[in-house]
């Protein structure tokens, strides 16, 4: 296995846990393969694969880039409760991974 491979594998398996601890009982596993894949190429930064909950700079770039960008929710309000929501969810994790964090206001967002 690459070494690109494996940090894919790492990341995917850190998120699948951190959804479970967020109470998330069935987890698409399509959702979280593509969400990885979309992180190839800052997977070995590791302040760029976690987000911080109570950054609200760093909350509006989800916004921005995720929420908007991706999944094409341009009401702002929506946007921020759910990942207001998400950051409630996962406020004992300390190190939120990001894959799990766009998991969850994606389906939060119901996409």
């Amino acid at each position: 296995m690459s070494e690109l491979a494996e940090k894919l594998a790492k990341l995917k398996e850190k998120a699948e846990s951190q959804l479970k601890e967020s109470g998330v009982s069935k987890i698409d596993t399509a959702l979280v393969d593509d969400l990885v894949s979309r992180m190839r190429l800052i997977v070995s930064n590791k302040d760029a694969i976690l987000v911080s909950g109570t950054d609200p700079k760093e909350l509006e770039t989800v916004r921005k880039n995720f929420v908007v960008k991706k999944l094409g929710v341009d009401d702002k309000g929506k946007g921020e409760a759910a990942i207001k929501k998400v950051a409630e969810k996962m406020s004992g994790i300390k190190q939120k991974n990001r894959v799990a964090f766009y998991y969850m206001v994606q389906k939060e967002l119901g996409k």
